[in-house]
């Protein structure tokens, strides 16, 4: 794997850090500012706002921006957003600091997943989504927890000055490691618009929404279910969240490289996967060490979902998959705020803080279904993958400096190639 992937891990992971970690800072934030912790969590839903408006709008902006050049302003205004929040005088100003914060974090993941796929060969380009969200799964067992305890004894504006600082980083190391990759000649808004609105495509970011809000039905309400049915001490809690992400890793570890074996059906098996382990859940919660095994496996398959959905859309939007991809990852955010939404709803009804799950297991089966019916209606066609020759080797750019020609390929859903396709002008990327 070429060394331009650790660049795109390492944005990953400043903006994993920023997505999660207010979530544990509510409190101190609601106390310094002068507000109630309800009030304070309208901060997790500003960032998912700026997630699901920035991801298509800066993406269509971007459009005709060479792909690196696109990266270091998407991370430009990244860090930009979270040096406001730190210094951001009332909750208002925070709210707005944190909308800015979240505009880049759609279009970032859209253009670095498609320019991981170019950094590597034919047969591995999951492995190279997944090898750039493992920053993101990193996050959640490092960033978020150190994170949130250097917020609460220095302050909550000290972390966000910090995943600033992160951010600079990550710029440093894109403009050192990522080459240079040219936008295609016959790229635009419009013909990227066309992708979007492939049926497929579409069936893909529905089972994005459906599938994905299984998981956040429940990871929303962890912390209050380790003291509440769990039965652990408050000071478990950090403990507990980084079991969920070291299982977000190993899931993500998993997804690469099945999803390049074999796309459709590591999303079917990862779907039905989270569906059990929500039903099974509540039933082991009482016992502690079976409940924290179950984080660990929940974490796991829920985030085995992620690779295969983002390359399925990738795939399914040809040669125009930018956009589709940033707009996966507001299927995402809608499906964090669904999935925490409803299961809201259940424990206010007073079916119990563990209800969550059942709701969670009810979305991943509807998740499965719309993913099925997709792969049914699709089953006949061969599909146009985005598999390309790799930009560079190694991490090295090409010794005249220029990025060879791709070459796509149709292959059937286990990732074999039907027949040789030779490029049209129309359809090879420069």
């Amino acid at each position: 794997m070429p060394l331009a992937l650790l660049a795109l891990a390492v944005s990953a992971f400043g903006i994993g850090t920023t997505e999660f970690v207010m979530m544990g800072l509510l409190p101190n934030v609601a106390d310094d500012l002068g507000t109630s912790v309800p009030t304070a969590g309208y901060l997790v839903s500003a960032y998912a706002i700026g997630v699901v408006l920035g991801a298509p709008l800066l993406t269509g902006l971007g459009s005709r921006v060479p792909r690196k050049k696109m990266l270091l302003l998407l991370m430009a205004l990244f860090t930009i957003g979270n040096l406001a929040s730190a210094l951001a005088p009332d909750f208002g100003w925070l709210l707005a600091g944190r909308v800015l914060a979240g505009l880049p974090h759609g279009a970032f993941f859209g253009v670095g997943a498609v320019v991981a796929a170019r950094l590597v060969a034919e047969g591995r380009q999951a492995r190279a989504v997944a090898t750039m969200f493992l920053g993101l799964t990193v996050a959640n067992i490092v960033g978020v927890p150190a994170a949130t305890l250097l917020g609460q004894h220095l302050g909550w504006r000290a972390t966000f000055l910090v995943v600033a600082a992160i951010g600079l980083t990550a710029m440093a190391a894109l403009a050192r490691l990522v080459p240079r990759i040219p936008v295609e000649a016959h790229q635009d808004v419009r013909r990227e618009l066309r992708a979007l609105g492939n049926r497929q495509v579409l069936l893909g970011l529905l089972t994005a929404v459906f599938g994905f809000a299984g998981v956040f039905a429940v990871y929303s309400y962890l912390s209050a279910m380790t003291t509440k049915a769990m039965g652990f001490g408050e000071s478990s809690v950090t403990i507990v969240l980084a079991l969920f992400g070291i299982g977000m890793t190993l899931g993500a570890l998993a997804a690469g490289p099945l999803t390049d074996r074999a796309l459709r059906p590591t999303l079917y098996g990862s779907l039905g996967a989270l569906a059990v382990v929500l039903v099974a859940f509540p039933f082991t919660v009482h016992v502690q060490w079976a409940a924290l095994v179950m984080v660990v496996l929940l974490g796991g398959v829920g985030f085995m979902t992620t690779t295969p959905l983002q390359m399925l859309v990738m795939n399914k939007a040809k040669d125009a998959p930018t956009l589709a991809s940033a707009s996966n990852h507001s299927a995402f955010n809608l499906a964090n705020a669904g999935g925490a939404w409803l299961g809201g709803v259940a424990i206010a009804a007073g079916w119990g803080w563990t209800s969550p799950a059942f709701v969670g297991a009810v979305l991943a089966v509807l998740g499965l279904a719309i993913a099925a019916t997709a792969g049914y209606l699709d089953r006949t066609k061969p599909v146009r993958r985005l598999r390309t020759e790799p930009v560079c080797g190694g991490g090295q750019a090409s010794a005249s400096g220029a990025a060879p020609q791709a070459r796509p390929a149709l292959e059937d859903e286990g990732g074999h190639r039907t027949h040789p396709v030779t490029a049209t002008p129309a359809e090879s990327t420069r």
